[in-house]
């Protein structure tokens, strides 16, 4: 079967460059959905809608073992990329296309082959934070409950029935071949708004109460509080002073700071959202301002299952060497997938063939046979083992401990 992958690479290949050339922001990913419902159905596959807009999953396949497939659909906001969207400027320069053209292309392979066992590929919408305010007004009108797309999916329980999940993300331009074991910081975003009382600003300073003040305050404490995170636990608060008052003429009443809260500890996050908040509101009142704080949860950590890394090494490993995967790495980056790894054993993969910067007007493909048929092979070679092995796929289960419950998670989501 990798000769019948080699041989209809130019499909994959074909598929890819469509996807790449249509982007489209989250739950917006119309395009690129129905591109992949034709491919399906031209390779005799049904596409099973999910909601959210544009979520939708594809099986192959029945019974145990049951193997979950992840690929996003969506872009994001890339001023200047030759293939951005001229509506929104949104741009493959993530690289989803290439995972939703490298796991579509494996499960049209895959079709074939199954005997025993369940494959389901999940197209997952609006991994990007990114068009807040689109997606709250989705949020009001009931099409969604959360910001990110897999949030919704793992809080409808759409992922429940699979035993394990397996994704993969290019690294842009990198050194390495490949990338394994990789962490995934969480995140929370904050607007916290402080209020005071606007005066003439030379004429009555001393009858105002300036709002401005009360974020400088509260800045210097986030400073103090930095010395006191662990090293392990890899925080990090970075944020914009969106409204730093009104006009400069007077006192300002009104400023807005907006800012992720980040750590590789779910539980750190927590604690540390929780004296950033205190902060905020001691520096308020030091000075006789009012806050307000409005935190909406973005992701948590990704913690990789390297039951499955070590399968999918060893299937790397037929196309570089040792020295050329990336292992281990700390990355501060975040994703919706670090969700799903509290529940299921989960892992993501990374893979190269790119040039330029992630998220950058210059990411573009330079090597298909890295970017798209090499992890296509991968994520084949691996499936098709585990499917073969279902007393390793048991023992995985079996080791796994999810880190929350459902209802400690809906809970943490609000």
């Amino acid at each position: 079967m990798k000769n019948t992958l080699d041989q209809d690479r130019n499909e994959l290949y074909a598929l890819g460059d469509e996807l790449f050339i249509h982007p489209q922001l989250g739950y917006k990913e119309f395009t690129n959905k129905k591109i992949l419902t034709e491919y399906f159905e031209s390779h005799g596959l049904r596409v099973t809608d999910l909601g959210f807009r544009t979520a939708f999953k594809v099986s192959v396949g029945s019974g145990s073992p049951r193997i979950g497939l992840i690929a996003e659909l969506d872009a994001i906001p890339t001023l200047g990329h030759p293939f951005a969207n001229k509506d929104d400027y949104a741009a493959h320069s993530c690289g989803h296309s290439t995972q939703c053209a490298i796991m579509a292309y494996t499960l049209v392979k895959l079709k074939d082959i199954v005997k025993k066992g369940t494959v389901t590929l999940y197209f997952t919408p609006a991994e990007e934070f990114t068009d807040i305010a689109f997606r709250k007004q989705l949020i009001r009108k009931g099409e969604i409950r959360y910001i990110g797309g897999k949030v919704n999916m793992q809080a409808a329980g759409q992922f429940d029935e699979e035993d394990l999940l397996i994704h993969l993300h290019t690294m842009g331009q990198s050194d390495y071949h490949f990338s394994l074991n990789s962490a995934l910081s969480g995140f929370v975003y904050k607007e916290i708004t402080f209020k005071g009382k606007a005066t003439h600003a030379a004429v009555a300073p001393d009858k105002g109460i300036n709002a401005l003040n009360a974020f400088v305050l509260f800045d210097n404490a986030l400073n103090m509080l930095r010395e006191t995170f662990r090293e392990e636990d890899f925080i990090r608060i970075h944020g914009i002073l969106s409204t730093g008052g009104q006009t400069v003429n007077s006192i300002p009443e009104k400023t807005v700071y907006e800012c992720y809260v980040r750590s590789m500890n779910e539980k750190a996050l927590r604690e540390t959202a929780a004296r950033v908040d205190n902060a905020a509101k001691c520096c308020a009142k030091a000075i006789g301002a009012s806050v307000s704080i409005r935190t909406t949860p973005g992701y948590l950590p990704m913690h990789q299952n390297r039951a499955i890394n070590d399968i999918i090494r060893k299937n790397m490993l037929k196309y570089c060497k040792p020295e050329e995967i990336h292992d281990g790495e700390i990355s501060m980056a975040a994703g919706d997938i670090g969700d799903l790894s509290l529940f299921k054993p989960t892992v993501q993969f990374g893979y190269s063939g790119f040039a330029g910067n992630c998220h950058g007007k210059d990411l573009c493909i330079v090597d298909k046979q890295r970017a798209y048929l090499e992890p296509a092979k991968i994520v084949y070679d691996t499936v098709k083992y585990l499917l073969d092995h279902e007393d390793y796929v048991n023992k995985i289960k079996q080791d796994f401990t999810p880190a929350m419950t459902k209802e400690e998670y809906l809970a943490y989501l609000g």
